[in-house]
């Protein structure tokens, strides 16, 4: 894949949820943002409307698209409550939808058994071809946003997960997998990604 093939986006992960908070592992599973998670969202919203009229940007001229799962969708109508008068309508594209984690999701990062998985902080570059039963590994998820990217036809803000957001970094910022496996994206930023660059934007409250 090259990099002309990715449209400028902004980037937003879901809001917090209480699997979040407690370190668990939830991929698929369709747990609801909480009430931290709901006020990052909202801020999320104002703070990407602000950064559009400061760059002189229509939020008319970008594409909306979203994982399907039940916190996204709620970030998603969140974030777009943050903007005056009508918006495109969303895309909701299962593509996008959070790396699946198989037999792993509900367990607590600290309680895996010895040799089943790495949590994060830990893992080591080959941990992007880690595959849990059931489940996928990161490059699989690489297939699927591949895919994704031919129904892109412009600039888009872009609603999903954080190994959606692990995954761009790689294949638009093209930021090294041992830098990417370990980082834990914010649930507070907006990202930025064009060809060969990726800029975090805080939200302020």
């Amino acid at each position: 894949m090259t990099d002309n093939l990715w449209p400028e986006i902004y980037f937003i992960r879901h809001g917090e949820t209480q699997w979040n908070a407690e370190r668990r592992y939830q991929g698929r599973r369709d747990i609801p943002l909480n009430e931290k998670g709901r006020g990052q969202a909202d801020q999320n919203g104002r703070a990407l409307a602000a950064l559009f009229a400061s760059r002189g940007l229509n939020p008319n001229d970008f594409e909306w698209h979203a994982s399907p799962l039940g916190r996204t969708r709620e970030t998603m109508e969140r974030v777009r409550a943050g903007f005056e008068g009508s918006l495109p309508e969303v895309k909701y594209d299962i593509r996008l939808m959070e790396i699946s984690f198989g037999i792993l999701e509900g367990e607590l990062f600290e309680h895996l058994p010895a040799g089943m998985a790495v949590a994060p902080g830990e893992r080591k570059e080959d941990y992007w071809e880690f595959r849990p039963e059931n489940g996928e590994n990161y490059r699989d998820v690489e297939t699927r946003l591949a895919e994704f990217s031919s129904v892109l036809k412009g600039p888009s803000v872009v609603v999903a997960h954080g190994g959606i957001a692990r995954t761009l970094r790689v294949l638009i910022e093209r930021a090294p997998i041992v830098e990417v496996v370990n980082w834990a994206p914010p649930q507070d930023v907006i990202m930025h990604f064009k060809p060969g660059f990726m800029e975090m934007l805080q939200s302020q409250p």
